[in-house]
């Protein structure tokens, strides 16, 4: 049986790379290697329609290097630029420039709904609009520019995108952010280990339901349900701190 061969650059649709090209100049960003851009923006739905003919990598893995890259660069900036403020308002402004309703702001700003990579199914269910899903692609995103450009390239793309949403971020209302609560909470307590652990998820591409639980220390203490990983885990940390008598 003959190995299925990565995807390389040619093997992408012919339209697909064009738009590539109008995206690198909405983000001020030429690639110099454009798989990275291109993997980006490839969802999972893709590579599994095409995988009896190449690879195509999806964002997947992309996805979890941008979330690192982003909490990184959006830490520094309120960092330097709240001097005045405590940490638990940190914390809560952070919440607020990463959470998943931020992410599509930021992904629909540059029309990123536009440029994506999925399959038949699900462009026919027209998911290239789903919160979650952008929120993914753009993660996806800024790890591909970090990738290619380098961390201050990814920075800037970053601090471009969250500006606006930024200078509101001491009037705004964000939205209760469960699992920041519950990581204050745990850091009291010196050796409580948290994390997070999927259990199950069910449902087709377009209409998944995660299952998270939240475990502290080997023992679990809340599990959540939700349309994307992001929401379960939320789910999960709220009813952990209801369990503590915190809600």
């Amino acid at each position: 049986m003959p190995k299925i061969p990565i995807a390389k650059k040619e093997d992408y649709p012919e339209l697909f790379k064009q738009n590539c090209k109008e995206l690198e100049g909405i983000i001020d960003h030429s690639f110099n290697d454009p798989i990275y851009l291109y993997k980006a923006l490839t969802h999972s739905s893709y590579s599994n329609e095409k995988k009896n003919r190449c690879i195509y990598e999806c964002n997947e893995r992309l996805e979890f290097l941008g979330d690192s890259v982003l909490a990184i660069a959006v830490s520094e900036k309120l960092f330097s630029h709240f001097s005045d403020r405590p940490e638990g308002e940190l914390t809560r402004y952070r919440a607020n420039l990463v959470c998943e309703d931020a992410l599509y702001e930021y992904a629909k700003k540059i029309g990123l709904d536009c440029f994506m990579l999925l399959g038949n199914g699900e462009q026919n269910c027209d998911e290239r609009h789903k919160k979650s899903r952008l929120a993914d692609c753009y993660e996806a995103l800024i790890a591909a520019i970090h990738l290619d450009g380098g961390a201050k390239k990814a920075k800037e793309f970053v601090l471009k995108s969250i500006e606006e949403r930024m200078e509101r971020a001491p009037e705004s209302t964000a939205p209760t952010d469960y699992k920041s609560l519950l990581q204050q909470l745990v850091q009291n307590n010196k050796g409580e280990k948290l994390e997070y652990v999927l259990i199950s998820q069910r449902g087709p591409d377009h209409d998944k339901v995660f299952v998270t639980r939240a475990v502290l220390s080997s023992n679990p203490v809340g599990t959540g349900e939700g349309r994307s990983k992001r929401e379960s885990e939320q789910m999960a940390a709220k009813e952990a701190l209801r369990l503590f008598g915190k809600l």
